[in-house]
Order: structure tokens, then sequence, then C-alpha cells
């Protein structure tokens, strides 16, 4: 197993949109420099976080780019750190939501009156080492000026027909030039925090879908990696089946990976995929991991998952291939739900820890898997995750005899909701242990980051300092001293 999943460690799940600051959502400057060090403080090793790519509808798993990071994290105030001046005649408030992009195109127009220097050679350098890149920004551009799905862009540049492709890059230079400047200052500041963390002793944990998007610069640009017919369009879906929570189970929606032309060439996109998120993190959760063995594939032409089948997947040809490209995959699998032997003989080949949630654990007996008594070391526990209701509001939605469940568990503790929790997922044999902010803070359902299958009123949570009262770190860092996390 890799060194850093071998270590027992406890940690917080925040992503950054939630930080506090001035700007319209949270940011990569000094709020997350203090958020990084309020960590170390409290005893925490691990930063957890939703994937950082960027967003279309407000949802960090609906990304337009599986490698590009999301323009709108970067900090403006921060870019004096790395030589820009100060910003003059802005007239948007910092919480404006074109903000971030005003601010950022007056910087781009200094920066591009700027001909030498060290700053410009990073950049070039970073434009020469990003294979994803240039698509990327071409991609962007083209959404600009043809903002409806790529599928019905005029058909040379749905195509990517390279005339077409060479006449918009050439209208469009300085459009392009800049969605490269806007990558290039999000690596540059995201890497300076990776470097403070990692210095403060914190490990970063990132967070990766295992599908991507339809209207993605992913399946633009690599559209024989995907089940797709001439025109781009999906023949078949992704989803899950029929199950005790849905009666019509779950259409995702997601273009399906046509596996064949992956392991042509040696699964190339994905060891690409890994090795750039690993280089942004220290570990890496995969959504959905269960989808590496089997898929639940839907025809597009259907309205829910019902007239679904499984289709294999690649499983070990795919991890034997990324294993092969690194030394080492720290990586965790998400294998929640209803989860098949072969699944789990898949994720302990590769020494991949699994998860353990501790919401799921009351409704039904003592053999409950997610019961902290049957917690494996191979395994990260959490009270919950994004798209769980905060335990405190998990707790108060429960009835009179949940609610005994629960406490008769515990023993009936004199602590409120939810510090039994946190203190079993602290004690549990899991390596890892993931508490939501949420619940660090108490706080209830209103607080929440996600309900699964709505489309309105996610992904906005933010926290204020004035929540966190001052003893909470010396508190949270006897915690994970007295459970051996430190």
């Amino acid at each position: 197993m890799v060194k850093i999943l071998k270590t027992r460690r406890a940690g917080v799940i925040l992503h950054p949109t939630s930080l506090p600051g001035p700007q319209a959502c949270g940011s990569l400057g000094a709020d997350a420099v203090r958020w990084i060090d309020w960590l170390a403080a409290s005893g925490f090793r691990l930063w957890q976080f939703l994937p950082l790519t960027p967003v279309s509808d407000g949802s960090p798993y609906n990304s337009y780019s599986a490698f590009a990071g999301n323009p709108q994290l970067i900090d403006i105030a921060a870019l004096q750190d790395l030589g820009f001046p100060a910003l003059t005649g802005v007239s948007l408030a910092a919480g404006a939501p074109d903000y971030v992009r005003t601010a950022l195109q007056q910087q781009y127009d200094w920066f591009e009156r700027q001909h030498d220097g060290p700053l410009r050679q990073q950049f070039l350098q970073f434009t020469q080492n990003q294979h994803w890149l240039e698509d990327y920004c071409l991609f962007s551009t083209l959404k600009e000026v043809y903002p409806q799905h790529w599928v019905e862009w005029p058909a040379p540049l749905r195509d990517r027909q390279p005339a077409a492709l060479q006449a918009f890059a050439t209208q469009y230079r300085q459009q392009i030039n800049f969605h490269r400047f806007a990558q290039f200052i999000f690596m540059t500041q995201w890497h300076r925090l990776k470097q403070y963390a990692n210095g403060k002793g914190i490990a970063l944990f990132g967070d990766m879908p295992i599908f991507v998007a339809h209207d993605s610069v992913d399946v633009w640009s690599n559209r024989a990696l995907f089940k797709l017919d001439a025109q781009g369009n999906t023949t078949v879906i992704a989803g899950v089946p029929p199950d005790y929570f849905s009666a019509q189970g779950q259409r995702w929606g997601n273009p399906l990976y046509y596996w064949e032309h992956h392991a042509a060439d040696g699964y190339l996109w994905w060891q690409q995929r890994i090795n750039h998120g690993l280089s942004l993190y220290d570990a890496v959760r995969i959504d959905h991991f269960r989808g590496f063995l089997a898929c639940w594939e839907i025809p597009a032409t259907e309205s829910t998952a019902v007239n679904g089948r499984w289709v294999p997947a690649p499983g070990d040809d795919l991890f034997n291939a990324l294993l092969q490209a690194r030394s080492e995959l720290p990586l965790i699998a998400e294998d929640l739900g209803v989860i098949t032997p072969d699944v789990i003989e898949l994720r302990k080949k590769y020494k991949l820890p699994g998860m353990k949630i501790l919401q799921f654990a009351f409704d039904s007996d003592g053999a409950n898997p997610y019961l902290p008594h049957h917690h494996s070391r191979d395994s990260v526990v959490y009270s919950g995750t994004h798209d769980n209701n905060t335990t405190l509001g998990w707790f108060q939605s429960l009835n009179a005899d949940q609610k005994n469940h629960v406490l008769n568990y515990y023993a009936w503790p004199g602590e409120p909701m939810p510090w039994p929790i946190i203190k079993s997922a602290l004690a549990s044999p899991s390596r890892w242990a993931i508490l939501p902010m949420q619940d660090l803070l108490v706080l209830g359902a209103e607080h929440r980051m996600n309900v699964p299958g709505t489309t309105t009123g996610n992904w906005r949570w933010r926290f204020s300092w004035h929540q966190v009262g001052d003893g909470l770190p010396t508190y949270l860092h006897s915690l994970n001293r007295i459970y051996h996390r430190i």
C-alpha cells in the first residue's frame, strides 16, 4: 500500500468555494492559507475537496474539462504576490459574479505588455508542458462564440476540421491566449497553496468523477474514446439501475467510454488524467469505482434508467496499465451502494481503500457494514459526505425509534449530536477519518452542500470565521491526539 494511505490521519472535507472571503466564492488566497493554518492547529493532516475543474451550472461534478482549473477560484488580491500591479478602474465589487473575469482581463492586458522576465518565462514553460491546454482554450473560446452544446456548432468546428479550427484560432487569438493565462494563474496559485499545505503537514485529497460531461472538451476532442454517433451525439449514457431508493433508477446522461479504443493505446487518456490529478493532489478519490468493472448502459432515447443493461468495463486491465506507468496509485475507491464481489476484489488487489459512511450505519441491525465495529484499516470513514445531510440535520430527521437506536449504540452519550458520531469516526480502525466542516461547526440541515436529485440551491454553502470558536482547534487537536491521528 502507498505510504500516505498507511498512515493514520484525520481530515476535513471543505470545497474551496466554501471558504470565506470577499469574492463571489471562496478562493486560493489569504483565507485558504488561514484555513490550512486552522487545520494544522486542529491536528488534521488531510484537506479533502470536490473537483476543482471549471463548472457551467455550479456543480463541480458537471465540468467542461477534466483537466483545467476553475478560474473562479483565482484570488485576485494574491496576484500582487506574483508581481502583478494593483487593480485600477475596476468598477465591479469584489463579490460581483463577473469580478474575477474583469479583474483577470485587466491583469492579462498588463501581462501581454511584459515581454520578458521570470513570470513570462514561467508562462511559456507552462503552456509548453500541458497536453490538454490548447484544446481547452480553443473549446472555451468556441463556447463564448457558440454558447450551445458543441454538437450544435457549425459542422466544420464540431468535427474539428483543421482549416476551420485554424481560421477560428487566428480570428480569436487574444481570447484563446486569455484562457491560457487564466489557467497559468490558477495552476500557479494552486501549486503555491499545495506547497504551503504540505509544509504544514497537510496532504491534499482531491476528487475525480469516473465519467465526464458530454458537453466538454474531453469528449469533443476525443470522440473515438466515447460511444457517439457520426454527429457526436450519445448513443448510450451512464446511470444506475432501479433500486430501493429509486424505482426508475438514475439517468445521469454522461457518455460512456468506448473501452476497446482506450485499450488500443494503453489507456493513454486515463494515464494522463491520473497523472495530472496526482500532480495537483497527494491522493485522489475516484467517484463510482464500481464503474470500472461494469457500467449501467442506458439507450440515450430512454427517459429513465429502467431499460438499461450492465456492460463490462476493463477493470484489472486498466489498473494494471496505470500501475505499470506509475510506481504507486494513491487512490481511494468510492465503493458505496450495492457492491459485487469482483469490485471488492479489484479494490483490494490494487490496495485501494474503500469508504464507510456513518450516516448509513443505522438503518438495519448490527450486521450493517458501515457500523464502526465492522470497519477495516483499508478504508476511509466519514460522518457524511457532500451529498449527505449534515450529521446534526440527519439525526434531527430521524424518528424517535431511530434516534434511540443511534443513542443506544453510543451508550446514550452525555454529549449532543454530532459529537458522538465525530468521535466514533476518529476512533474507527479506518486509517483515514474525514469530517465535513459543517459537522465540526454543529450546523443543521440548512447548511448542507448538495441535495442529490435537485438542481437549485446546491454548491453554495460558505462558512465565516466568526462561526469558528477560538477554543475549537484546541479541542479538535486533543481529540486527534486521543485517537492517535496526529
